[in-house]
């Protein structure tokens, strides 16, 4: 509900009511053509969508508000796309390399194409980019094991995501995997070690250290940028720690204007249904760093002696490559929303984490509702307006790994798929949702005033 209340100075005076009477409030609204043309847009489109049509004025607010975010978004994507062509025509990439190669997977121009352009992006000494590679968890495991002999130890400096943890059998601090110690520096539910506990952890039997790009369920540890990251970096280097540093880059790929190699990590790992896939590339992960550590992965993958000269990628390398082209574009579309959902549920009163104008690291945004009953409310309206299963009705679950049951929606063409809009989170208080992903601008509007209007009646 909107009511106009008096016009002073030029100001509009509304008193904007959406859902129940907890979220009136009073607000200055000056009116200038881009608002009220959002306002006509959003009008029909909230209508359309059986929203309330107060909504259409706060979202109008918000497109303004965020043009300037927004703008900086799209220029990093044109600088990431130019770098793909560029990288791409320097490889001379055909028609004919688009089809991959089956059976053994020998003379795949197309395959090396690709791990060309991704050294390039990258400004690494080598990838590994396969569709052998089915998740991110893998990946970080290939990582893990080029980098860490057989009796040697594994540093994480915080808990990993929980599949990763399952994978290194961790029971609080301490791991096995295949023979190999794995410890961790930080706690859970904590602030992330500082560079010099980092440094300081690091023992005469550590073979390789791993900080994590995406914080997942851990609000406490902050966004991880590349301006911090590279604080990382620097720290722990100048402490006299010389071995390996591993980045699990999962969710933070084209999202700043570098990559963390670019920044001094030595072996990066992510997965293709995530940012780097850009929607299109139907299973795969990467690596890309040190030329040392990264043929030592593709050993691992595949077979020792083999050094990543074999492994089909018929038919799905052509998805690989369109996935990597339309990469960046797909990524700012997630980041739009991202910072649109941060810009609308701040007006509404609930906390959000990055908030819509701070630097972002990934495509991750929380939003803190506080009570069981909204946090399903909201899954529940970005499931009903995703474009697979929308009549699905997201109920909580317990799954491996997790103390609290988790709920989660997602109606993605791709199973798995993060960069196709999804919404999780664990049922524990204070009911943190995390929101990623979106192809299409458009949808994560509609999910995200959908959302707002299913909280906000509660």
């Amino acid at each position: 509900m909107l009511k106009l209340l008096c016009i002073e100075n030029g100001a509009t005076l509304h008193k904007l009511c959406i859902g129940r009477v907890g979220y009136c409030f009073t607000r200055e609204w000056r009116s200038t053509t881009a608002v009220e043309e959002w306002h006509a847009f959003y009008a029909e489109f909230v209508q359309a969508h059986d929203l309330d049509p107060a909504l259409a004025l706060l979202a109008a607010e918000v497109e303004e508000q965020i043009t300037p975010v927004l703008e900086g978004i799209r220029r990093r994507s044109f600088s990431w796309t130019s770098r793909i062509l560029q990288g791409f025509a320097a490889c001379g990439l055909q028609e004919s390399d688009l089809w991959g190669k089956s059976g053994y997977g020998y003379g795949d121009r197309g395959r090396a194409v690709l791990e060309a352009v991704y050294t390039q992006l990258f400004k690494s000494e080598a990838a590994l980019v396969r569709p052998q590679i089915v998740s991110g968890t893998h990946a970080l495991v290939l990582a893990a094991r080029a980098a860490v002999p057989v009796g040697k130890e594994l540093l994480c400096a915080a808990p990993p995501y929980e599949t990763l943890q399952t994978a290194f059998d961790l029971h609080g601090e301490v791991g096995q995997f295949e023979g190999r110690t794995v410890r961790i520096v930080g706690k859970a539910n904590a602030t992330l070690p500082t560079p010099q506990e980092i440094a300081t952890a690091v023992g005469p039997q550590t073979a390789a250290l791993m900080l994590q790009r995406s914080r997942g369920y851990q609000l406490h540890r902050g966004v991880m940028t590349n301006a911090r990251l590279n604080t990382y970096l620097q720290a722990i280097r100048a402490a006299g720690v010389q071995v390996p540093i591993l980045v699990d880059n999962c969710y933070g790929e084209f999202v700043e204007e570098e990559e963390p190699t670019a920044l001094g990590a030595d072996l990066v790992a992510g997965s293709l249904i995530k940012n780097p896939g850009g929607g299109i590339a139907l299973t795969g992960g990467y690596l890309a760093g040190r030329k040392m550590l990264v043929q030592a992965a593709a050993s691992s993958l595949i077979a020792p002696g083999l050094d990543g000269e074999v492994g089909p990628t018929a038919p799905l390398l052509r998805g690989m490559l369109l996935g990597l082209f339309l990469a960046p574009q797909m990524v700012a579309h997630a980041l739009s929303g991202a910072v649109f959902l941060a810009a609308l549920f701040e007006k509404l009163g609930f906390p959000v984490s990055p908030q819509w104008k701070e630097p972002r690291g990934d495509i991750v945004q929380s939003v803190t509702l506080g009570s069981r009953e909204r946090l399903l409310a909201f899954c529940r309206a970005v499931q009903a307006h995703s474009p697979i299963d929308a009549n699905a009705l997201p109920e909580p679950g317990r799954l491996a790994g997790y103390d609290s049951p988790v709920v989660m929606a997602a109606g993605n063409f791709v199973q798995g798929g993060s960069l196709e809009l999804s919404a999780d989170a664990p049922l524990q208080s204070p009911y943190t949702v995390f929101w990623q992903g979106g192809l299409s601008e458009g949808q994560t509007r509609i999910a995200a005033l959908a959302a707002a209007a299913a909280v906000t009646t509660l």
